[in-house]
């Protein structure tokens, strides 16, 4: 490998612009894709197999009028008036039937009326025998018929409008989503009323490239430009990461209307792509500088066994992030594994540009890569005067088992919210209150009960595939109005052969409420439900979708986790030819991932020091938080495992022992290893300040991760560890040496022939 990178990289330093153009023409032609035929994300989250998705699989097959979207407005009179006022009545139902008039937006009274005739029965008399409803609120009275979908609170300040869409909300148009919310934002600028949307019309898709990730790279470029020291080689990286992250995510965007892409797909692709992107053309430029000074070198020979060494230590580094996240596939949720191929072909796509593109543009550069002064510098340095690195190791290893107990405490402490980790999918609840999605959700608690905000919709059917007969339809609803933790419930009429019937069902609490969760299991577990009918029932809604996403993702976090235990060992078994390297290294990373859950808990579940992340209101942690941030932080902490042991090992193979080899290792990588922390931590420290939750979430989760691991257990618990185990950290057993591979991370066989080459030349 280090061998043909060598060459690799000696060809792309002779040839640039063959390398150059190339990556424009690949870029040029995405812009181009993207230019004509458009961007098209999903905001849906689906995983096949739950109970939720079949039903509305199986709705969509058998009554597709009924299986779309749900939406809702809520209307507010002022201070002291009533909401159905004479002079707001008219306006207020103009707007409701220019809503229900849409072609996408259901009439329920046209419904009503065809049904009634189909089935032979009065429908008007049939919700006229349903029982009486535990809601206090009322209905919206006009020539003293209700308008359906309308219901005024007790007080009658408030009112609810609830429709159904034909499609999901995400399937329907820009234009026809702000067609149907201009309808409500109209009747507010008429009358005296505030009008709000629900949450589920006002989704929109996840910005890119924000002020605050350009912040996160202003920061990442000041790290750049002190651990290389000139602005030229500080720009390198930076290049290098954008037309990464640019074909990668540029490339996900173009192929958006061939397959469904998930609007979280890109955000990850483009937070993994930058941080990583950076790093892989830091420790190369690092590299590269350090042949030039070190070993007196040329730039063009330093760039050729630059990417021939670290270039090594790039693709394995590249290959083992690629791997964590397509551990992600043997999971088997769709919107999961697409997020993982995007993320991994946006990884591989960093480490091929780095590794062709980068130098390529170190030819542009030539030897002013390391500038007259930095040459002068460090010919001049003093070498009985020891670094801060040496500073450092030296005073962790003096305290080493001091050190590993205060880690293992302070970590063990972090991570203790872990108990209490609660997993759901956003709600308005958790949304900010100064957003009109959490303003919603609150008035229409305020008004006629949390459970509002969080609709089920139960589908029923004939166990013998006939007609359902009204008389069992009524039971049912009679049946689930006796039901605990029900707050209303409310026929939604059949499909035309009568064989399909839905019920929408209002809980008592709200949609990522426990409460919730146990009505949802015992709707479909308990016979009472459908005590006295011939029915199979089903639940399904996007609240009973999240709740069975939640919960799916929950039973196999335990999976992903010993896939991810597995592969480290075997990984860095291969990678260290040792057997203790690998079990320190996992146990690290578990420590650190622990940690890492439990901050974030405490920061986005319990609201502590919420403030100075930009939230206002505890929720749940995002129900794919869990895989998705452990896949990754697997492969970056894996990153810094390899550059800083690598070292390690390095001084160790050439002779030296014990606490000399890690001392001189540390001493050697510490430095590149910090400046790629933290650049990490500032990209992914960018995405917190975003107005979306869930990007919230996972920059904040990702920042942190990175912060504990590379920091406390790289930088500290690692070194440590083997200090304490001394030379036996490189044990292997010698029948395990004969059959595993010599990848030769640090390319070592290929700096000897090259230094033996040298010497037979001279």
């Amino acid at each position: 490998m280090s061998k043909f990178l060598y060459k690799m990289g000696a060809f792309a330093y002779k040839k640039p612009w063959v390398f150059i153009v190339s990556w424009i023409v690949i870029l040029g032609a995405i812009i181009g894709i993207i230019s004509t035929s458009g961007i098209n994300v999903s905001t849906e989250t689906r995983i096949d197999g739950t109970e939720s998705q079949d039903v509305l699989d199986q709705l969509a097959e058998n009554f597709p009028i009924a299986s779309g979207g749900q939406g809702s407005f809520i209307f507010e009179a002022p201070n002291g008036e009533q909401i159905d006022a004479p002079e707001n009545i008219e306006p207020l139902l103009d707007t409701i039937n220019e809503i229900y008039n849409l072609n996408y937006v259901i009439n329920p009274m046209e419904i009503m009326q065809e049904q009634g005739q189909e089935n032979g029965e009065d429908m008007q008399s049939m919700m006229a025998a349903l029982p009486e409803s535990n809601a206090t609120h009322r209905p919206f009275m006009v020539n003293d018929m209700p308008v359906p979908g309308v219901i005024i609170s007790e007080e009658g300040n408030l009112s609810l409008f609830s429709f159904q869409l034909t499609e999901q909300v995400d399937n329907l148009t820009e234009s026809q989503l702000d067609k149907l919310i201009n309808l409500g934002y109209q009747l507010e600028e008429d009358t005296s009323l505030t009008v709000l949307p629900s949450g589920t019309l006002t989704q929109s898709d996840i910005p890119i490239g924000g002020a605050e990730e350009i912040i996160g790279l202003i920061i990442a470029g000041v790290v750049l430009v002190v651990t290389l020291g000139s602005l030229v080689a500080a720009g390198l990286p930076l290049i290098i990461a954008l037309m990464g992250v640019g074909i990668g995510v540029g490339g996900t965007y173009s192929l958006s209307n061939l397959f469904e892409i998930n609007n979280l797909t890109p955000v990850l692709a483009l937070m993994i792509g930058l941080a990583v992107g950076i790093d892989y053309a830091l420790f190369i430029v690092n590299r590269q500088r350090k042949l030039i000074l070190e070993e007196k070198l040329s730039a063009k020979e330093a760039a050729a066994r630059a990417i021939g060494t670290a270039g090594s230590a790039v693709f394995f580094a590249g290959l083992t992030v690629m791997i964590a996240l397509c551990g992600m596939l043997v999971i088997g949720i769709q919107f999961l594994s697409s997020m993982a191929l995007v993320a991994s072909l946006t990884v591989f796509l960093d480490v091929l540009v780095a590794l062709t593109l980068l130098p390529s543009l170190l030819r542009l550069v030539g030897e002013r890569i390391v500038s007259k002064k930095a040459r002068q510098k460090y010919e001049e340095r003093d070498l009985s005067k020891p670094s801060l690195a040496d500073h450092w190791i030296n005073s962790v290893i003096k305290a080493k088992w001091i050190a590993v107990g205060l880690i293992i405490i302070v970590l063990g402490t972090l991570a203790i919210p872990v108990t209490q980790m609660n997993l759901g999918m956003p709600s308005g609840s958790s949304a900010n209150k100064d957003t009109a999605e959490r303003q919603s959700y609150d008035l229409v608690t305020e008004g006629f009960g949390e459970g509002y905000n969080g609709t089920l919709l139960m589908v029923a059917e004939e166990r013998d595939s006939k007609a359902i007969q009204p008389e069992e339809y009524l039971q049912l609803i009679v049946n689930l109005s006796e039901q605990e933790g029900i707050l209303e419930v409310s026929p939604g009429g059949f499909n035309d052969d009568g064989t399909v019937g839905i019920i929408s069902i209002r809980p008592e609490h709200g949609p990522t409420d426990s409460e919730t969760q146990e009505l949802v299991k015992k709707l479909r577990s308990s016979e009472a439900i459908t005590d006295e009918t011939n029915l199979t029932v089903g639940i399904t809604g996007l609240t009973a979708i999240n709740i069975d996403i939640s919960k799916n993702l929950a039973d196999v976090f335990p999976i992903y986790i010993g896939i991810i235990v597995l592969l480290s060992l075997v990984i860095l078994l291969v990678v260290f030819r040792s057997v203790l390297v690998p079990i320190k290294a996992t146990v690290g990373f578990l420590l650190s991932i622990m940690a890492t859950f439990g901050v974030t808990t405490a920061i986005f579940q319990w609201g502590w020091f919420g403030t100075l992340f930009g939230i206002d209101t505890g929720g749940p942690l995002l129900s794919f938080i869990p895989i998705m941030v452990t896949g990754i932080l697997y492969g970056l902490a894996m990153d810094y495992q390899v550059f800083l042991v690598s070292s390690m090992r390095e001084s160790f193979v050439h002779g030296s022992k014990g606490d000399l080899a890690i001392r001189k290792g540390y001493s050697t990588a510490s430095r590149v290893v910090v400046a790629a922390a933290i650049i990490m931590v500032s990209v992914f420290a960018g995405f917190i300040f975003t107005d979306d939750i869930m990007i919230k979430q996972v920059g904040f989760a990702l920042a942190v991760g990175i912060l504990i691991d590379a920091f406390l257990i790289r930088m500290i618990f690692v070194p440590v560890v083997m200090s304490i185990l001394g030379d036996k950290i490189w044990w292997l057993p010698k029948w395990l040496d004969k059959i595993l591979p010599n990848l030769d991370i640090e390319g070592e066989k290929l700096t000897r022939e090259l230094d033996k080459k040298v010497t037979e030349d001279k």
